[in-house]
């Protein structure tokens, strides 16, 4: 387990792995990635949605290649964003070969499951020539049928024996440009096989409970699974699976990295949960809709929204904007200090301004939430 100095998280050291312009291991920020959930030869569906995706923060984005026609659709989906690509393919080599073909930046295949050697060797051969990495992604609801006989169900030991056999594979034939996964929808079986890889091998780790569930639970899951293994340093990247928009999953993962520290993006609003103090009658619509309305911010911004005068002006000093309201007015703090009051009705939209004021001002402004350094254990 990793040590933590003075509260830091001290992350496992691994290798790293290039995707494009992303770099994944070897000391570098964790990544966010999604999902495509559109049919890949809906070319202008897929790009639609890759956008809003990378609007929302995605830096990676996944792509199944589950055909011919789904092949063929890379390449004119690779003409018209840069973002980084990662083709998803299931037992089919040549499909790997053609996805390579097209210029995409990563591969999801397990080795083991597209055939004979010389096949693993070829798409191998042609991801090495690319410079493209592999990504081995160990799915607890699919492992093979001699492992679950073995081990009687998809236990953690399982699904590391799973990952290792792939990883033998490519390594035999001298091939380590290697991310691992191994996702499974329930929380504990996903978070003690990560920390039993985390021990064997120093690959960068994808991590991901999968299938997850709706917006709420899939939320909650999700922010276990990862938040734990995070907290002990290990992971490289992630990827939320919920029943929902990609750009949805790309928000929550966020979330998840900025509630740890280990990120920095977009804005941060600290809302109280709400008592009998409250002064005001529309809170929630008040914090929801300021939320929606800086939905756009990728800056680092810090602000605060109390509904009463007991807990706000503490929290309004440690944020670089605050509103506290009392009788339905609400003073505004910048930087802890008190600037004017505005009504209840006018609240949103002068608050908005605040904040696109803010954002003008840049380098100047204040900036409370400091870049947690990284402590690369040896």
């Amino acid at each position: 387990m990793p040590l933590r100095l003075c509260g830091e998280i001290c992350m496992r050291k691994s290798r790293s792995v290039k995707v494009r312009d992303i770099q994944i291991g070897g000391g570098a920020p964790v990544s966010v990635q999604s999902m495509t959930k559109t049919d890949t030869t809906d070319v202008d569906g897929t790009i639609k949605q890759i956008e809003e995706m990378v609007e929302a923060g995605c830096e990676i984005v996944r792509i199944a290649v589950p055909d011919d026609d789904a092949a063929a659709a890379m390449y004119k989906i690779r003409k018209r964003t840069e973002v980084p690509i990662v083709a998803d393919i299931h037992f089919h080599y040549k499909l790997a070969l053609k996805a390579l073909d097209a210029g995409i930046d990563k591969l999801r295949i397990n080795p083991g499951n597209i055939g004979s050697i010389d096949r693993v060797r070829e798409v191998v051969r042609a991801a090495e020539a690319q410079k493209v990495p592999i990504r081995i992604g160990v799915n607890g609801g699919s492992l093979e049928k001699d492992l679950l006989k073995k081990y009687g169900t998809a236990t953690p030991e399982a699904m590391v024996e799973s990952g290792m056999r792939h990883v033998r594979i490519l390594e035999d034939l001298g091939f380590g440009d290697i991310v691992i996964s191994l996702k499974a929808s329930d929380v504990n079986r996903m978070v003690a096989a990560y920390r039993l890889m985390a021990t064997k091998v120093d690959y960068p780790l994808h991590l991901g409970v999968t299938e997850a569930g709706t917006p709420f639970g899939g939320t909650i899951k999700s922010a276990l699974g990862l938040g734990m293994l995070l907290h002990d340093g290990i992971g490289d990247t992630i990827r939320v699976s919920l029943a929902a928009e990609p750009h949805e999953e790309v928000r929550v993962g966020w979330e998840i990295l900025k509630s740890l520290e280990l990120r920095k993006r977009g804005v941060t609003i600290v809302a109280c949960p709400t008592c009998g103090r409250l002064d005001i009658d529309n809170f929630v619509e008040i914090v929801t809709e300021v939320e929606r309305r800086l939905a756009h911010v990728e800056e680092p911004l810090h602000l605060s929204i109390m509904g009463c005068a007991v807990n706000g002006p503490g929290e309004a000093h440690d944020s670089q904007l605050g509103i506290t309201f009392g009788r339905n007015v609400g003073m505004i703090f910048k930087d802890g200090v008190p600037m004017r009051r505005v009504s209840g009705e006018d609240i949103v939209e002068e608050f908005v301004k605040e904040v696109e004021q803010l954002r003008k001002e840049g380098s100047s402004a204040k900036s409370i939430l400091d870049e947690k350094k990284l402590v690369q254990i040896t």
